[in-house]
């Protein structure tokens, strides 16, 4: 198979490299994708880089990069349906806690990581599905059904708040997104019901505005240590907080006693290591809203696999309308 390795952390152009590797058969419980896209995030790109907190060392002598793909199952493994030979699925946690992932032409991997393709969607979409839209789905449902209340999304031009915003939407939700003002028109197509810019002095005020004056529900939270006065501010009583970054504050200090008087709930959501019925929960929403049409994954840009380190470049330089893939197949 064709593939993309480092054997060292450091810059893209320098460490990426395209070379040919054995087809890995698959073990017990294993399938073999052929893959078409490989999806690059941050944290891949972040993992590269060296940047991940508390990784000082290369956990593997040879790394195949990335955790979200699509292709088309082609070989199974004892124990595995042989049915599933020429499915169309994405995959999940492809580079999670082992060496290869989906920047390659072939991926094997547990059955289970590789999950049907939602009706509805490409292949291209399917490579989005790993950690945006699971990131997405759970962060926006955790609490349950949204129906019929107030959901905040913090971020909402970000890939992950896109689909967010739809799935909000999709599940009955009152949408409220914050984004730049040059990101307006992309975040009210996506669904959102008043989209509010985050640079406002009175942004806590707008969002009470915008929902008649009532706090909010649930908040969908990118930036937790940059918006957590906000966020307090805003939440209702027994309302719920789902964070999954806080890159411009990562040590945040908590105002405890607003939020413990409220009785909000704050959970921290990391989507790798969501537990199996969680994974399941936001697996189904993610096919349901496909099925009706409600979500669309956004692509900004596709790269060829030798042309990865660009990718990860592209990833880094932020500002952009979508998910950044590499086609491999």
């Amino acid at each position: 198979m064709k593939a993309i390795t480092y054997r060292a952390f450091g810059p893209a152009e320098t460490v990426l490299q395209l070379e040919d590797l054995p087809d890995i058969a698959p073990a017990r419980g294993e399938l073999r994708v052929e893959l078409a896209y490989s999806g690059v995030n941050p944290s891949d790109v972040k993992a590269r880089a060296g940047a991940r907190a508390g990784v000082s060392e290369l956990p593997y002598p040879v790394i195949v990069p990335h955790s979200d793909g699509s292709g088309v199952v082609v070989e199974v493994g004892e124990g595995v349906d042989p049915a599933r030979i020429g499915e169309e699925v994405w995959i999940w946690n492809g580079q999670w806690q082992r060496p290869n992932g989906t920047a390659a032409s072939s991926i094997t991997l547990p059955a289970n990581q590789a999950a049907p393709l939602p009706a509805g969607l490409t292949l291209q979409q399917g490579a989005v599905l790993g950690i945006p839209a699971l990131t997405a789905a759970h962060t926006v449902f955790s609490g349950g059904d949204v129906g019929g209340k107030t959901v905040l999304i913090q971020g909402g031009a970000g890939t992950v708040g896109l689909l967010a915003v739809q799935l909000a939407k999709w599940g009955g939700a009152r949408v409220v997104a914050t984004c730049s003002s040059a990101d307006f028109e992309r975040v009210q197509r996506a669904g959102a019901d008043t989209v509010l810019s985050y640079a406002e002095d009175d942004l806590a005020d707008q969002i009470l505005a915008a929902n008649g004056g009532r706090p909010v529900d649930h908040i969908v939270e990118v930036e937790f240590g940059a918006n957590c006065a906000v966020d307090t501010a805003v939440i209702a009583p027994n309302g719920r907080i789902t964070a999954y970054g806080s890159a411009r504050d990562m040590t945040p200090s908590l105002p405890f006693y607003p939020l413990m008087f409220k009785a909000v709930t704050l959970e921290m959501a990391l989507v790798y290591l969501l537990p199996a019925e969680a994974r399941r929960n936001a697996i189904e929403r993610i096919n349901a809203a496909a099925a009706q049409g409600a979500l669309q994954p956004p692509v900004a840009a596709v790269f060829d696999l030798a042309d990865t380190a660009q990718a990860h470049q592209a990833v880094e330089a932020g500002k952009r309308a979508g998910a950044i893939l590499v086609k491999t197949g």
